[in-house]
């Protein structure tokens, strides 16, 4: 049984997480029809002109799976193993994720099935318009508001910008988020999911009274939210004992040097080769002995295989469905608490609704103020969770599935069914 469910997808792992939290909410049959699957799926073909002068076509994808609560949100990541049917499962992620933090966005999700290391800066900028082109009917500030995801950064975001304010004639900033600070970014919105991991990381430690300082850490996925909460835990003075990224995974018993690291890998794009530690294996960096395991890699890299071995006390999802449902519960089964993604990562889109709402009222806010809003988001968001767990005797997941999940469907019924 639990290797058939190794086996599910990503949006057969969304839609299995949506039954547990949905039995537990007793919710009827009518309520699940119209909140569980995506409202719109639209599948486009992007060609695009290579600088050899052949035309290349790649497949993109864009799934609003919910806007009963405002304008869709989610971000649009360019990787060679993108399928609609994990644009899907991220989409319905972000549903919950933008529900369990209260605020008023819907989910949606992009992704273009392309290789971005192989492709130059050039051929990136066609690929980013003509797709952009492509999804012009469904986005749109009030409609659906795009972010950076895999491989795609605040650029991607500009060149879609200028793309969608060119075909209407004026500038309209609020159409994607993760825009550079110039053309109406935010301050605070790079390092966004990293601080909401932390905060969440602080709260669970404040529950489960466990000192900060006195404990270990290990980072799988060495990119943005993984270095960001990586550098923000080492100050807290927590030992950051191992970390990985595509090109290998480093170890220090008595800790790494988090600054070194992440100036190592701005120098050779790379943690691999880090002159102050050890490589180590992928499968021997999740068994190390530490108190906190935060997967920022992709989808299901903790599995029924290896899940046994992780030894931390708790788990914080800064990726999008690190843990399969397997891994969930062998892990569930040891004790180890998990901070589900839908809470722990959504840092990123609770900036990007302040960057939203400010190039909505063309008023801008100093990082401090950002920082002090998402502290109180997260930790609010997380209290609310934690709350539901201990009232209702679940476990994280679930609780934090069952808040979304239930604001959704309140929402839903309020709107009622048109026509």
């Amino acid at each position: 049984m639990l290797a058939a469910i190794a086996e599910k997808n990503a949006y057969d792992i969304a839609t299995e997480n949506f039954e547990i939290a949905a039995d537990a909410l007793e919710m009827d049959k009518s309520t699940r029809e119209m909140i569980k699957y995506p409202e719109r799926t639209l599948t486009v073909n992007v060609p695009v002109r290579m600088e050899n002068g052949t035309v290349r076509r790649f497949e993109g994808y864009r799934v609003q799976h919910s806007t009963v609560r405002g304008p869709g949100k989610g971000g649009i990541r360019y990787h060679p193993r993108v399928t609609l049917d994990e644009v899907k499962a991220l989409a319905t992620w972000m549903t919950w994720k933008c529900a369990v933090v209260n605020i008023p966005f819907g989910g949606a999700k992009g992704g273009v099935t392309c290789n971005p290391k192989e492709m130059t800066q050039g051929e990136l900028e066609r690929l980013t318009r003509r797709y952009a082109s492509a999804i012009l009917p469904l986005i749109g500030p009030e409609q659906d508001i795009p972010a950076p995801d895999v491989y795609t950064n605040p650029q991607t975001m500009a060149w879609i910008m200028d793309t969608y304010s060119m075909t209407r004639g004026y500038t309209i900033p609020g159409v994607v988020t993760g825009k550079p600070i110039s053309l109406g970014g935010s301050l605070g919105r790079n390092e966004a999911t990293g601080r909401g991991v932390f905060y969440t990381i602080q709260s669970a430690c404040e529950y489960l009274r466990a000192n900060p300082k006195e404990l270990s850490v290990v980072v799988q996925g060495f990119g943005n939210a993984g270095s960001i909460s990586a550098s923000l835990l080492h100050g807290l003075g927590a030992r950051v004992v191992g970390a990985s990224d595509s090109t290998g995974c480093v170890f220090n018993r008595r800790g790494l040097d988090v600054p070194k690291l992440i100036q190592h890998k701005e120098t050779t794009g790379r943690v691999a080769g880090f002159p102050e530690a050890e490589a180590i294996g992928p499968e021997e960096l999740l068994a190390l002995d530490c108190d906190i395991l935060v997967p920022a890699a992709l989808e299901a890299t903790v599995t029924e295989e290896n899940a046994g071995r992780v030894k931390a006390r708790i788990v914080a999802e800064a990726a999008n469905g690190p843990l399969t449902p397997a891994a969930d519960a062998i892990l569930e089964d040891k004790g180890v608490f998990i901070i589900p993604d839908i809470l722990c990562n959504a840092g990123g889109v609770t900036v990007s609704y302040f960057e939203w709402v400010q190039d909505e009222s063309h008023l801008f806010w100093d990082a401090q103020d950002i920082y002090n809003r998402l502290e109180k988001v997260m930790k609010t968001a997380f209290n609310d969770v934690l709350k539901l767990r201990v009232e209702r005797r679940v476990a994280m997941r679930t609780a934090a599935n069952m808040l979304g999940i239930s604001r959704v469907a309140e929402a839903t019924k309020l709107r009622g069914l048109y026509p």
